[in-house]
């Protein structure tokens, strides 16, 4: 069965990436100071940064149905079906529009995944979805291994900054300032369901890092009964400081020297997402192997 992956720029996965893996990646939309932008494709990375300021009008969108429509109809033609892997449907709604376009278009030959993940554990579905196409699964059959591991991944960003959650009212006025006062720099987690909420604190950018590595140790033996991470992907994500994340990832590396044998991905955190959180964030993920 010929089938074709899509998905979208949640993943980290840059233009020049998904013709390499041979994979479709639907840019998502976003504006700053009312003019419109789509993700690696219409502005640079460093132009990006030097236009997301807290001051700046953000609005972050999804991408046009009708735009999928064409990509997925242009697969259509070379491919007998298409596995989507979308943002997770409690950080966007384009993981929701999809499923109701697939169900329009035809919903067997387009399975749209709906998964929980984003960014690095996003881009390892991917990875994951090509395997299963060359183990000779069928599209119908990858959907429903990838969505039963829904929950073998978690997810820590470390912000360094609380005025974009402020500007974008995810905060009070009084919080932020209070919290800046302090100098807290909040870590956040997606929890059921796949919302981000607050996870625990730090003070220093040392510290975020303290408490992720804590966070991922915990993981590894709770929730995966697997405390050395033998069994799990390990990844970093970063917004404009890969530098930092190279060896933030180093220090991840040391915290488990008996890992799975797979690099520890690092990876550009989507700028729809920066577009929330603010720049020189640090977060790290860990994901459970895939079970077939």
């Amino acid at each position: 069965m010929n089938i074709a992956i899509t998905t979208d720029s949640g993943s980290g996965i840059s233009q020049e990436e998904a013709q390499k893996l041979g994979i479709t990646v639907i840019p998502m939309p976003f504006s700053i100071d009312e003019k419109t932008y789509f993700e690696d494709v219409n502005i640079t990375e460093e132009d990006f940064y030097n236009a997301l300021k807290p001051t700046a009008t953000i609005h972050t969108s999804q991408p046009e149905l009708y735009t999928i429509e064409e990509i997925w109809q242009d697969l259509l033609k070379d491919y007998d079906a298409i596995v989507h892997i979308p943002l997770t449907s409690g950080l966007s709604s384009t993981c929701q529009s999809a499923i109701m376009l697939a169900s329009d278009l035809d919903e067997e030959r387009i399975q749209v995944v709906d998964n929980r993940k984003v960014s690095f554990s996003q881009k390892i579905s991917v990875l994951q979805a090509l395997k299963l196409i060359d183990e000779g699964h069928s599209a119908k059959e990858m959907k429903e291994i990838l969505e039963a591991s829904h929950d073998d991944n978690t997810i820590y960003i470390g912000l360094e900054t609380l005025d974009f959650l402020k500007a974008g009212g995810r905060l009070t006025p009084a919080v932020a300032a209070i919290g800046s006062i302090l100098k807290i720099k909040p870590v956040l987690t997606i929890v059921e369901g796949g919302h981000l909420d607050t996870f625990t604190r730090a003070r220093t950018k040392k510290g975020i890092k303290r408490e992720i590595i804590k966070a991922l140790k915990h993981d590894a033996l709770e929730k995966f009964n697997d405390p050395e991470g033998k069994e799990c992907y390990f990844g970093v994500a970063y917004a404009g400081n890969r530098d930092e994340a190279l060896v933030f990832a180093q220090e991840i590396a040391e915290a488990f020297p008996q890992r799975m044998d797979y690099p520890i991905t690092v990876v550009p955190l989507s700028e729809i997402i920066v577009c929330h959180t603010g720049p020189h964030i640090l977060g790290a993920s860990i994901m459970h192997k895939l079970n077939k």
